[in-house]
């Protein structure tokens, strides 16, 4: 997701959106580790994104 969608999100969408974007993190990393995926980049894109939706909610409740 780009971090201009991330900003349109609601909180509750956030919060719904790091929860799934977490699991199919775990789910990845867990396939990656019993046979190695085809794009190992998909990890990182995904990593970021948790990044980047985590980043949000923190600075929306800091305001």
């Amino acid at each position: 997701m780009k971090q201009s969608e991330i900003i349109e999100l609601s909180t509750e969408e956030l919060q719904e959106k790091l929860g799934s974007f977490k699991k199919s993190y775990t789910d990845l990393k867990m396939a990656h580790a019993i046979s190695p995926l085809e794009t190992p980049m998909q990890l990182r894109a995904i990593r970021r994104t948790v990044a980047r939706l985590a980043t949000e909610l923190t600075k929306r409740e800091v305001q």
